[in-house]
């Protein structure tokens, strides 16, 4: 995955929630406009100005739309399919969480971190929202599990980068279908939580959770991990007319090597689009974005041909 897309009210307080609470550096100022631009998001004459933080080698780019959209969902909840956080990875959970304490957020997990039992990793986790109230996720890992970036000796830092975004999906099968049969990812674990360390961490009770990792093909950047709940059976559907400009809708920007061929799978399976089709911005890059099958957005991207 190259970057995760976050559409927010005010750019200037997101840069300061993320820089000073988890650690992330600013890389880049700019401003979306053009054509193109608004082709591939679906949104007329859309104009926002941007800012790209990196953690790790991980990149968010925080969007502030000139006319914005929907607020995010009041009441929303963890089983609801419009859930979609990235889990940001600490090497101390204690020292991380003392860091977020020092900016204004609101809290999903009760009472603080929470430690996951043997059978689950016994990983330390901790979901809480930002200031526009998009759900997020400290993770730690205890040695042996997760990918070996997370464990580097030489790596002192607190904050680490992203693993993965996480999000709310309706079947396993028909999603793995659609990011590994139509997008080339590639399965890397599947588990189901349960019990009262899981319910703590959701802030749901009776939360029954299969959960199901997939890996692009490059061995860098995050991942993708399905949130299927088994109980409770109170998930709602997300709106199928979000827009770009509504604080719901994250976009993951995965890369690939041939979009035209990806596009016409993508077409022959029926895929809704968001873009009228593969669309080219100003850039030179050629685009494409569409929904998976519970409504999620993904921006398919290919990079402009080198002079030869």
């Amino acid at each position: 995955m190259e970057q995760i897309i976050v559409p927010v009210s005010d750019v200037a307080r997101t840069e300061q929630f993320f820089h000073l609470g988890l650690g992330f550096t600013s890389v880049d100022h700019g401003a979306f406009s053009g054509n193109g631009f608004a082709h591939l998001f679906g949104i007329r004459a859309a104009r926002a100005k941007f800012v790209t933080m990196r953690l790790g080698s991980d990149e968010v780019v925080f969007v502030q739309y000139t006319r914005p959209g929907k607020p995010y969902p009041a009441g929303s909840q963890s089983p609801d399919l419009w859930f979609q956080h990235f889990a940001v990875i600490v090497s101390d959970m204690d020292k991380a969480y003392a860091a977020l304490r020092q900016v204004p957020f609101a809290p999903i997990s009760e009472g603080g971190p929470i430690l996951l039992p043997p059978q689950n990793g016994s990983v330390r986790a901790f979901k809480f929202r930002d200031p526009d109230g998009h759900p997020l996720e400290l993770l730690s890992f205890p040695k042996g599990q997760g990918r070996a970036v997370w464990h580097q000796s030489d790596d002192k830092r607190v904050f680490l980068g992203i693993d993965h975004s996480a999000i709310g999906i309706s079947d396993t099968d028909r999603s793995t279908a659609f990011y590994r049969d139509l997008l080339g990812m590639t399965v890397a674990y599947q588990t189901v939580n349960r019990g009262s360390a899981q319910e703590r961490l959701d802030g749901t009770f009776n939360a029954v959770v299969g959960i199901t990792g997939l890996r692009p093909t490059s061995p860098n950047g995050p991942g993708i991990e399905f949130l299927d709940y088994f109980t409770p059976p109170t998930g709602r559907p997300a709106a199928r007319d979000a827009r770009s400009n509504d604080l719901v809708q994250l976009e993951l920007r995965l890369a690939v090597d041939d979009l035209s061929a990806t596009v016409v799978r993508l077409h022959t399976a029926h895929v809704a689009f968001v873009s009228p089709d593969i669309v080219e911005l100003d850039d030179g890059r050629r685009a494409a974005m569409v929904r998976d099958p519970d409504g999620h957005v993904v921006w398919l991207d290919q990079e402009a041909a080198q002079p030869s």
